[in-house]
């Protein structure tokens, strides 16, 4: 059993950047693939972001390409998602997932993680 705890949300401007941090315990973090989501007021939760379990391979939905960055490092247990850029469409409560790798997996499915963390909120002013 892995626990996440998520941390970074806040208030920004629009065009202003955040980094979102995911702290995990309970589980060897370098067999994690982790994720972020996001769910905006009457909306679906979404997926923003992936990593694979020892960073080298990277997703992300396309409306955060080149404003987005997530990085893992397993030294430290933690997941990091970088946000430049953003916009008030992206107020949410972001989330981080993780799933034990055991084989090919659509890391954008939200029900291909079985771990989440609480969520932060984030909130962006126009």
């Amino acid at each position: 059993q892995v626990q996440l705890v998520e941390s970074g949300g806040g208030l920004v401007q629009a065009g202003g950047s955040l980094s979102l941090s995911c702290a995990a315990s309970g589980g060897t973090f370098s067999r994690y693939v982790m994720g972020w989501f996001r769910q905006g007021p009457g909306k679906e939760r979404e997926f923003v972001a992936a990593i694979s379990r020892f960073g080298l391979a990277t997703y992300y939905t396309d409306s955060v390409k080149g404003r987005f960055t997530i990085s893992k490092d397993n030294t430290k247990n933690t997941v990091m998602l970088q946000m430049n850029s953003l916009q008030p469409e992206e107020t949410a409560v972001y989330y981080c997932t993780a799933r034990s790798y055991d084989g090919p997996i659509d890391p954008q499915s939200k029900d291909a993680y079985p771990y989440w963390g609480q969520g932060t909120q984030v909130t962006v002013s126009s």
